[in-house]
């Protein structure tokens, strides 16, 4: 089939939507490569052009890059695992399904994650040693407490968001970027992301002294988690801003679609376009559907039977689980247990 006119404009600004994280599919198409000439940057699938002129300026960069598209998809579908939405969206990076293509709610978050998430692996990396590029972090010049002194290799978070905008921003910064209302969502998203990076950056402390007294701390500058960041977006999620694009002065911004005009807040998430239900399968706008999902029945909220089955029902069955029990500890030093059978309810929607 030939595709022209509407059709191929309408495929081609879905794509040029997507470019943006299509570099998520590196975590499945980049095992064998060996990161000692430039020429395999164009052997990766979902790079836009100027992504990979970048991967041939920082070749040391790439396996961080590569962890990064990794954790981004473990840490979104642990955020939602409870909910309807479960980020299976991500499975099929580059070719990502239509939630991820039109600007939803779920797109935001997306952007937002693998935004914080790049950063946070080139902020760590340099930290571990693992870049020739970068080292520690700065020190803290001010010193609130005086029972600690600063020590330690801190997260390099100023590395990490330099380098981390660099990659992330590239497809919407390009002259193909697609529509200014979805490049402007795309870049606004991913500030949001590494913004609560920043806000994740706390003082960690080891303790030194005789006995565990901790006399003397050593603290540093550290990150939380990717988990941990990812729920805070999670929450911003749920209160995300649907947004049009409209002249503001001299020039086009998002503002909020149903409140008043006001700018749109630098923390708080945007989307162009309503997202599906997600309560039955349906490829055409990237539904999975809720069938067989587990619940729980004695669940209030988004994991209940209720909510998750939309309605349909569920289907109970019981497993039989073998776990260890009754253990004891044998001097020295060993732990003898018996198996123990426990059976358990489950329920599936139907």
């Amino acid at each position: 089939m030939a595709w022209g006119g509407p059709v191929a404009a309408v495929f081609l600004c879905l794509w040029q939507l997507s470019a943006g994280i299509q570099w998520l599919g590196l975590q499945e198409s980049s095992g064998p490569v060996a990161w000692n000439e430039s020429q395999h940057c164009r052997l990766l699938n979902g790079l836009v052009p100027e992504q990979i002129q970048l991967c041939r300026r920082n070749l040391e960069l790439m396996p961080t890059i590569i962890r990064a598209a990794q954790e981004t998809k473990a840490s979104c579908q642990g955020s939602f695992a409870d909910m309807r939405w479960n980020c299976s969206s991500i499975e099929q990076a580059p070719n990502l399904s239509p939630d991820l293509l039109k600007g939803t709610r779920e797109s935001a978050f997306v952007y937002a994650l693998a935004a914080a998430a790049v950063s946070h692996s080139i902020a760590r990396s340099c930290a571990s040693g693992e870049l020739p590029t970068c080292s520690c972090g700065t020190v803290p010049d001010d010193i609130p407490d005086s029972s600690f002194r600063w020590g330690g290799c801190g997260d390099n978070l100023h590395y990490g968001l330099q380098m981390g905008s660099a990659f992330t921003d590239a497809p919407m910064k390009s002259r193909k970027a697609g529509m200014q209302a979805s490049k402007l969502m795309n870049l606004h998203n991913n500030a949001v992301g590494r913004q609560a990076l920043v806000d994740s950056l706390e003082t960690k402390c080891k303790c030194h002294g005789i006995s565990g007294s901790c006399s003397v701390k050593t603290c540093w500058k550290g990150l939380q988690d990717l988990g941990t960041i990812a729920q805070e977006l999670k929450v911003k999620y749920l209160g995300a801003i649907k947004v049009i694009l409209r002249h503001m002065g001299l020039r086009k911004q998002l503002v909020p679609k149903e409140l008043d005009m006001r700018p749109v807040r630098e923390v708080e998430l945007v989307y162009l376009s309503s997202s599906p239900d997600y309560c039955t399968k349906n490829p055409k706008v990237g539904s999975q559907g809720t069938q067989d999902r587990q619940c729980r029945k004695s669940s209030v909220g988004s994991d209940s039977c209720n909510l998750m089955c939309c309605g349909r029902g569920y289907n109970t069955y019981t497993q039989i689980l073998l776990e260890r029990c009754q253990c004891k500890y044998h001097w020295c030093c060993y732990v003898t247990c018996k198996k123990c059978e426990r059976t358990v309810e489950r329920y599936v929607c139907k």
